[in-house]
């Protein structure tokens, strides 16, 4: 194992030295130094999101994605009783009992909400800490707010200035979906199912806000390819949870560079087999990627589903999950990791992935053949049969509970249990 570390160091240099050589005899890659450069000055509380209407899905159910990026990468998930709702949402593992914040989760009335930091929204003062009460925002209004008016209520009455500055995506059981821009005094609302707001369906955003006006915000690059997939996605209907993480939270396509690592030469015998990590909308800053499926507004809101992948996602699996105080272990707070098992898993995973440590700098720099490679034994080669059959499974008990308009809590529990072998692989993968 030694020995072949060493010849993917050596290559990785052989690999490096040619591109830098390349680079300055080649002056139309000098997008790349600034696209590079930008990347080392951006604040690493950054998320890439979606709120999708009926209008773009095969089914006519909304979806709200949020693939979240944050210094703190340990995180789980946490059924809370709320004052008016109980909700499920993913927390920080370190300091949620003390600060009460989520960031994204869905409560008993098929209400979710989630946020993305925006950096364009409010002039930030020399000491204040941008966009402090999101989190605690989210928290309060999963236990309070029903509908998507409801939210905006919630904001009209917070105290002034809210300390607030995120782009909030909103979805409910009567079928809306809406992405709010708030700053500290007031907020503008884009409306996916309104075709002049959002024609194919949709509104994404990542850190920035088109409302905005300090400065350029931040997340274009990754804006630009998560609107290219959902683009096409949306054009034939066919936005799911599915698509939403294979093609985006495992995405390694970049807009600017014109490149997707998942296509020769970077999967072939003759690469390095590194990379630079930069601008892929899965990073090493990712905790998680969820999606909230919601219901047709004749549906049970208890129907609601949280798509949940806890860790890097390229490293790790999607569970779904209900409002209800019996969640799996898996995704749960476990006191001798620090964090909830898949959370802790996948991250074992993705520092294998992130393993160079030869400078400062080295730490950006991902062995991409661990994840993916011509043989096909990349990680998240080996994790896709299982995810594949995790949403298998859970699909066939939605579709019963659909026409009985309930959710089944034995076979919920049931389920809980048999997807709980999806650790069983990610297991083995973290010992090899």
């Amino acid at each position: 194992m030694h020995a072949l570390f060493l010849s993917g160091i050596e290559n990785f240099f052989i690999f490096a030295g040619c591109a830098y050589c390349i680079f300055f005899l080649y002056m139309k890659n000098f997008v790349f130094l600034l696209v590079g450069l930008w990347g080392l000055i951006l604040p690493a509380l950054a998320c890439t999101s979606a709120v999708v209407s009926g209008r773009a899905t095969p089914d006519g159910r909304p979806l709200l994605w949020k693939h979240r990026d944050t210094d703190f990468l340990k995180n789980h998930v946490e059924f809370v009783r709320g004052e008016k709702f109980d909700f499920i949402a993913v927390v920080n593992s370190e300091d949620f009992h003390r600060k009460r914040e989520a960031w994204i989760g869905t409560n008993s009335a098929g209400f979710a909400l989630m946020n993305t930091q925006s950096y364009n929204l409010v002039e930030v003062k020399d000491g204040e800490e941008r966009g402090e009460a999101n989190g605690r925002a989210i928290y309060r209004a999963l236990e309070i707010c029903a509908t998507v008016d409801d939210f905006r209520h919630y904001l009209d009455t917070l105290a002034k200035p809210s300390r607030i500055e995120a782009n909030f995506g909103v979805i409910d059981a009567q079928g809306g979906a809406m992405m709010f821009e708030v700053d500290y005094y007031t907020y503008k609302i884009y409306d996916a199912n309104d075709p002049e707001v959002a024609p194919a369906g949709y509104v994404a955003r990542t850190n920035f806000s088109v409302s905005g006006q300090y400065g350029p915000g931040a997340g274009v690059v990754r804006y630009q390819e998560a609107v290219r997939v959902l683009d096409l996605l949306a054009a034939s209907h066919s936005v799911t949870p599915q698509r939403i993480f294979n093609d985006l939270a495992r995405s390694f396509h970049n807009c600017v560079l014109g490149i997707d690592l998942r296509r020769p030469p970077f999967t072939g015998t003759g690469a390095s087999g590194w990379f630079v990590d930069q601008d892929f909308i899965s990073r090493s800053s990712t905790s998680c990627s969820v999606v909230v499926q919601g219901v047709k507004p004749d549906e049970s809101a208890s129907l609601t589903t949280m798509w949940t992948v806890l860790g890097y996602p390229p490293t790790g699996v999607a569970v779904p999950l209900w409002v209800d105080e019996t969640l799996p272990p898996m995704v749960c707070m476990d006191n001798s990791l620090g964090t909830s098992p898949l959370s802790y898993e996948s991250l074992q995973l993705k520092d294998k992935v992130f393993s160079l440590k030869v400078g400062m700098g080295s730490e950006r720099y991902m062995h991409w053949a661990l994840l993916y490679n011509e043989k096909g034994d990349g990680y998240m080669q080996r994790l896709a049969p299982v995810e594949e059959e995790n949403f298998r499974q859970a699909e066939s008990l939605l579709e019963q509970w659909r026409r009985k308009n309930k959710v089944e809590r034995e076979e919920m529990q049931a389920l809980y249990r048999k997807l709980g072998k999806s650790m069983d692989l990610v297991n083995k993968l973290t010992r090899l």
